[in-house]
């Protein structure tokens, strides 16, 4: 029985099986590229390299569309398995460090990002310089496993099930706000349901519905399906529109601490603003987390309290 030649691997070898195998998860090539930190043209090139050097189509390719064939997809499962090998192996070397040394990626909301990375992170990487932080700002519901991140931050009551979760920071309390201009020209709202004649500036959710304001008083609680000329996706364009005498927007009241010092914006229906779940960092609990995760978890708890948790 004739011997099958060993293929010796090279360091080349491996960035280009790992390139496939970003291509093959994503199916996209562009988005490939943005995880692997390098060019589209340059990934294509390692691709197609790995394709000639094998001399076995891997992926099919068209204008719109990235698909393994059937020998790319059972090479990639292969490889699935044993790249995890090595970074569990990895991993455990890196227990032997005093110190993280690694890349850790994140995806976080725009409200996690202003007010937990903006702030925070910064004491993290000052006492890790060796580990290097990712981030994708997206308020999509992403299920961050199959996109390739490591831990995700979002507001407790989003946060997936089977996942484990660290508590960043204190409950947030949410209100409604707009400018003194705006309330000037209109009767100001009393009780939730007056903003049925107001024009609000309504959110849609990471999951695509538009959300209900929610309102609290003691025991008694509304739920308001608010009326408005326009939609947004994040708090962030909400609040500059409530600046620019649009309407009212409804956002975490720490997200507009500097409007409200300074007279730019007003909350209104102050008695029934609602306390709501804080921030949290979540990552899956059945792999090991990358090299630095827990302490950048412990770094955000702890200059968190600074904020009152």
């Amino acid at each position: 029985m004739p011997v099958r030649p060993v293929m010796r691997l090279s360091r080349s070898d491996l960035t280009d099986l790992n390139a496939f195998r970003a291509v093959e998860r994503l199916r996209s090539f562009t988005q490939a590229a943005v995880e692997l930190g390098i060019t589209t043209s340059a990934l294509s090139h390692a691709v197609r390299n790995l394709e000639t050097r094998l001399g076995v189509r891997l992926l099919n390719r068209t204008s719109r569309t990235v698909s393994p064939t059937e020998a790319g997809a059972r090479l990639a499962e292969r490889l699935n398995v044993g790249f995890a090998e090595i970074s569990e192996a990895l991993d455990d070397i890196n227990a032997f460090r005093e110190r993280p040394v690694g890349r850790i990626r994140l995806n976080v909301l725009h409200d996690g990002a202003r007010l937990v990375i903006g702030p925070h992170l910064p004491a993290f990487l000052k006492r890790y310089p060796e580990v290097q932080v990712d981030i994708t700002v997206d308020d999509r519901m992403v299920d961050i496993v199959a996109e390739g991140f490591d831990a995700g931050i979002r507001y407790g009551g989003t946060v997936p099930e089977d996942y484990v979760a660290v508590k960043l920071g204190r409950e947030l309390k949410w209100v409604a706000v707009a400018s003194p201009r705006y309330l000037y020209h209109h009767q100001t709202p009393v009780l939730p349901e007056d903003l049925l004649s107001h024009s609000c500036i309504q959110i849609r959710t990471g999951a695509g519905v538009i959300y209900k304001w929610e309102f609290r008083k003691g025991e008694a609680y509304r739920e308001i399906d608010v009326p408005g000329q326009v939609c947004v996706g994040d708090t962030i364009t909400g609040i500059d529109l409530a600046l620019a005498d649009v309407g009212i927007t409804y956002c975490p009241e720490k997200r507009v601490e500097k409007q409200l010092q300074s007279g730019e914006l007003r909350v209104v229906l102050p008695d029934w603003s609602p306390t709501e779940p804080a921030m949290y960092l979540y990552y899956p609990g059945h792999r090991n987390p990358p090299p630095g995760l827990k302490e950048l978890a412990d770094v955000l708890r702890e200059s968190m309290r600074g904020d009152g948790e």
